[in-house]
């Protein structure tokens, strides 16, 4: 039995050592790759580019005058928004929408965003020549260099204030107004109004009128609201809220008497 058992285990170390030899000399596969024991390269550092901001003493008259240029655009950027709102028929134009939103008796539509939206395109639709000659006048020159910023100032002021006196010149009150305020004499001419009075009076006036504009839209939705409430007092339905049904007929007299198109042909045509 013993002699057996080395026979059995002598056979099975002379196979393993066959096979061994046998994988040992067989060529690898044409398509397997070699083994390496190298380390793969580092990959490269991503390039990050180097801001530096110094602040320094002006070297010349340029750099001073460029440094004022910067500021002045600087400021100019910060107050647009402003500009947009308070000079232009943007204000109007926002008032009056929202009038007519709550003339509807609409709560989230259409959005705020819509209303805003809605009067920045139309308020780009009625100040296109005026932005035109601020651009022509103003913007390009200073850009080539051809005047100087102060001369940029005023070229791109006029545009803006002769606007705003074309708005107020059958209602001048504002503007007497704030110039007595300030203790000036009564003006003759535009060029006698100072811009940070113009401003402010056109600003009343453009709510004066807006205002005025949206007591004559609340007026025929009124009406069916009273007689809606009239007749749901009459049918003894008290509990029954107004509104809710006054609405739909507000919408339907809307849509048919198509107050959108007639609503911004109005106020187009109350700036031209």
């Amino acid at each position: 039995m013993r002699r057996r058992g080395f026979f059995a285990l002598f056979l099975c170390l002379s196979f393993f050592s066959a096979a061994g030899l046998a994988a040992q000399e067989a060529p690898f596969p044409a398509v397997s790759t070699e083994g390496t024991m190298a380390l793969p390269a580092a990959p490269e550092r991503p390039i990050i580019p180097f801001i530096d901001l110094s602040v320094r003493n002006p070297q010349s008259g340029q750099e001073v005058a460029f440094s004022l240029q910067l500021l002045l655009l600087l400021t100019v950027l910060s107050l647009a928004p402003s500009i947009i709102i308070l000079m232009t028929s943007f204000l109007r134009i926002s008032i009056v929408l929202d009038f007519i939103k709550r003339a509807l008796s609409l709560q989230q539509v259409p959005p705020n965003q819509v209303i805003f939206g809605i009067s920045l395109f139309m308020t780009l639709f009625i100040m296109w020549p005026t932005f035109s000659q601020v651009y022509e006048n103003s913007v390009k020159p200073l850009g080539s260099g051809e005047i100087s910023v102060e001369t940029a100032f005023h070229e791109a002021s006029a545009p803006f204030r002769l606007f705003m006196y074309r708005q107020m010149r059958n209602d001048t009150g504002n503007i007497k107004l704030f110039m007595s305020m300030r203790g000036m004499d009564k003006p003759n001419t535009l060029a006698d109004v100072p811009t940070y009075v113009l401003i402010p009076a056109f600003i009343l006036h453009e709510l004066t009128v807006a205002f005025k504009i949206g007591i004559l839209l609340f007026i025929p939705f009124i009406v069916i609201d009273m007689v809606v409430a009239s007749a749901l007092m009459s049918m003894g339905m008290i509990m029954l809220p107004p509104v809710m049904i006054s609405m739909p007929f507000k919408l339907i007299l809307f849509i048919l008497v198509d107050g959108w198109g007639l609503l911004t042909e109005q106020l187009v045509r109350s700036f031209v």
